[in-house]
């Protein structure tokens, strides 16, 4: 049977959509990066004589294109398609993990090449996912030499869009003092309200200087990097 002729909640890519990739067996996978069968061979059961041609999933994935071809109604296109999407499997497992932030420490490293030997004053957001990988490290804004612009809504908006469940937040003092101004406490604070209001985790508030920094918190105390 033709898989557009199977009910539609039969369908792999119909059930992929409703159930997630783990409701489909490898064949009904591959067969969506198929896309379609060949006379009289479905997209799914093509898929199972692909790997039945290679001997298992994992000796496919090692496959170069050309040995693809040697199974009847799979061409050029086919093969491409199907070699390229383990390549990216390959290349994606073999980038380094992304760094993590775990204390404020961390989002002083992050965000130092963005705030070091700067002569303005920045304010930069770390975005991170609920694990606490680093996905965005940005500038939100530049200021002059004694302070910058701490938007709420701007870093609150940015940090969603980046797809992200936490953020810290870094900013320089060009003069190298540690001492946050009552502005810093002040947005400190707005920032821990602001990302509980929309289910964000607000992870700390660290300034930056070339050779050390200091946490900020909510009621204006600092700790010593």
């Amino acid at each position: 049977m033709r898989v557009k002729d199977m009910p539609l909640a039969d369908q792999p890519r119909e059930r992929l959509l409703t159930s997630g990739a783990a409701a489909l067996a490898d064949r009904e996978l591959l067969a969506l990066l198929l896309g379609s069968g060949s006379r009289g061979v479905s997209a799914v059961e093509l898929a199972s004589q692909l790997i039945a041609h290679c001997g298992d999933l994992g000796e496919l994935a090692r496959s170069e294109a050309h040995r693809l071809l040697a199974v009847p109604g799979v061409g050029p296109a086919k093969a491409a398609r199907v070699a390229a999407a383990f390549h990216l499997v390959r290349r994606a497992q073999a980038e380094p993990e992304r760094s993590r932030i775990t204390c404020s420490a961390d989002i002083a490293s992050a965000a130092a090449p963005l705030l070091h030997g700067q002569p303005r004053e920045r304010l930069v957001v770390i975005v991170c996912d609920g694990r606490g990988a680093v996905l965005r490290r940005t500038v939100v804004t530049e200021g002059g030499s004694d302070h910058t612009p701490a938007p709420v809504r701007d870093i609150v908006t940015t940090v969603l869009l980046s797809g992200g469940a936490a953020f810290g937040l870094a900013h320089n003092h060009p003069s190298g003092s540690l001492d946050p101004s009552p502005a810093d406490v002040e947005v400190t604070a707005r920032l821990h309200e602001a990302a509980d209001t929309v289910g964000l985790r607000f992870l700390d508030h660290v300034i930056v200087t070339d050779t050390a920094w200091r946490r900020i918190a909510s009621d204006g105390q600092v700790d010593d990097a």
